[in-house]
């Protein structure tokens, strides 16, 4: 009766890894619990979120390896997994919201998030026009809310206007606008497949660890640029932006729980040191009580449930 803050299935936001096959369940190694999952599973999944009340999956392609390439061309055909997946699950399970991901890193085979030149430079205002063409192929297909995760300069500003252009001003822009060039991201690079492909570094475009007054720089350009809520990534280590982040704006600020958080709460409960459903609801709360508006976790089904419980 008491708590000051409060959390429910409406707060997350469920990550989901599709892959190409039949009702595929390919297992995500580092991820204990999270597979890649086929188009019609995806489906299966979107009702499953549905029933829980989460009201919101995002969608994450594992692109098959001959079809990526230096310019991840593949991101920008109608066809090609995620669309199908959207598709999907707007045909089937319209009442949830479909969150696609805005970046080349999953189509590339040099699994950068942009276009490199020949020295292994990212070329910003190249794949920024990118960019703003994948996003509009993500809108054409029904995505709801595009994520741009991406970090290049400019590219909120570029989706925003080839949206609009394209009559599809309704489409809310997620910027991942604090995020960080972070050691937790390993699991799922794999469970996209772009971890080994990985040449060089991403600390040229993603933000510094250290620097705090940054990602409020970050998030001011990109609210400037039209996006409509914010992201803060990875979560735990990063409570402090998200506090301040939420402080200074009057927007959504959603946190992820990445990746390499979710194996740490799942190695930790296998190895005996803590209760799994305790941490991830006391990670959750976390999140919440430093002001975030919601939740990107791969914990969302089994939240969902502990909470469906709980009442």
């Amino acid at each position: 009766m008491f708590a000051e803050t409060r959390l429910g299935a409406a707060d997350l936001i469920w990550p989901l890894f599709v892959a190409e096959g039949d009702r595929a369940g390919s297992p995500v190694g580092s991820l204990p619990g999270v597979s890649r999952w086929s188009i019609d599973a995806i489906v299966e999944r979107g009702r499953e979120a549905r029933d829980l009340g989460i009201p919101c999956v995002a969608l994450f392609p594992d692109t098959p390896r001959d079809l990526r390439s230096d310019d991840g061309a593949e991101a920008l055909s109608p066809d090609n997994l995620v669309c199908r997946a959207i598709a999907a699950l707007k045909d089937a399970v319209p009442e949830v919201g479909v969150l696609a991901d805005v970046a080349l890193d999953p189509y590339t085979s040099h699994g950068h998030d942009g276009l490199v030149d020949d020295d292994g430079r990212v070329l910003n205002d190249r794949t920024v026009e990118v960019l703003a063409l994948q996003a509009l192929v993500l809108a054409r297909a029904g995505a709801d809310i595009v994520a741009p995760s991406d970090m290049m300069d400019g590219r909120v500003a570029a989706i925003r206007g080839m949206l609009e252009r394209d009559g599809h001003g309704d489409v809310q822009i997620m910027a991942y606008a604090a995020k960080y060039a972070s050691a937790f991201y390993g699991p799922f690079r794999d469970a996209v497949g772009s971890g080994s492909r990985l040449k060089g570094s991403k600390s040229t475009y993603q933000m510094d660890p250290a620097n705090g007054d940054e990602a409020l720089r970050e998030v001011a350009m990109d609210l400037a640029e039209g996006a409509d809520s914010v992201i803060v990534k990875p979560g735990l280590p990063y409570l402090d932006i998200v506090r301040r982040v939420r402080e200074r704006f009057e927007v959504p600020v959603f946190a992820y729980a990445v990746s390499g958080e979710y194996a740490m709460i799942e190695a930790a409960a296998a190895a005996g040191a803590g209760d799994r459903d305790a941490m991830v609801m006391e990670t959750l709360i976390a999140f919440r009580r430093a002001g975030a508006t919601g939740v990107l976790t791969y914990h969302a089904p089994l939240a969902a449930r502990l909470l469906a419980e709980a009442r």
